[in-house]
């Protein structure tokens, strides 16, 4: 069967897992057995993948990152450098907690910023951003701005993650795209999907 994705020399591979076309997996990553990981992909270096991981289309890993069994990536996912997910919510060195995996859902378009953490079990909503070092401690809704420690919520962003500042009848315009959005009873939609 041909080879459809690159893997630098040093990385390492187990079987059996998925590895879309197209997708890119860089110096010193180790991508575990049966992960999903979706088309155009792209893995910088030292990024563990677990085992079980789900990784959908065109998600982008930076560098030193690990993505522990229970996480679930969408499309268009960005994972920004050594950010951190976590799986386990009372991790102990002595106690045996393999099975007891809190599961964490990354939804389409959503970036998480640089040294981020997210704790296990608290989904990130479409097109949500989550700043450079915020510790996420709950659900994050969609397109919501993410920021400190713990998260709190600062805004709405666009698809093209810009800031969106709605006026009085509560909408707005994205600054690069120029798509328009609504906020009713706290949440956001794009008007024109």
């Amino acid at each position: 069967m041909e080879k459809v994705f690159f893997s630098h020399e040093t990385a390492v591979i187990d079987d059996p897992c998925e590895i879309g076309q197209g997708t890119k997996i860089w110096h010193f990553s180790h991508i575990m057995q049966k992960c999903k990981i979706g088309e155009n992909c792209n893995l910088g270096q030292n990024v563990v993948v677990s085992p079980e991981v789900i990784l959908g289309n065109n998600v982008k890993v930076q560098n030193n990152v690990s993505i522990y069994t229970g996480v679930i990536c969408e499309d268009d996912v960005f994972l920004g450098p050594s950010m951190v997910f976590t799986n386990v919510v009372n991790p102990r060195s002595g106690v045996n907690r393999r099975g007891q995996y809190v599961k964490t859902i990354v939804k389409k378009g959503a970036s998480i910023g640089a040294n981020a953490t997210i704790i296990c079990g608290h989904d990130i909503g479409e097109y949500a951003f989550i700043g450079a070092g915020t510790v996420v401690t709950k659900e994050v809704p969609d397109y919501a701005l993410m920021i400190g420690n713990p998260a709190r919520q600062a805004g709405w962003m666009s698809e093209y993650g810009h800031r969106l500042l709605f006026d009085e009848q509560g909408f707005a315009v994205c600054q690069e795209s120029k798509e328009k959005y609504i906020l009713e009873n706290g949440k956001v939609k794009k008007l024109n999907k």
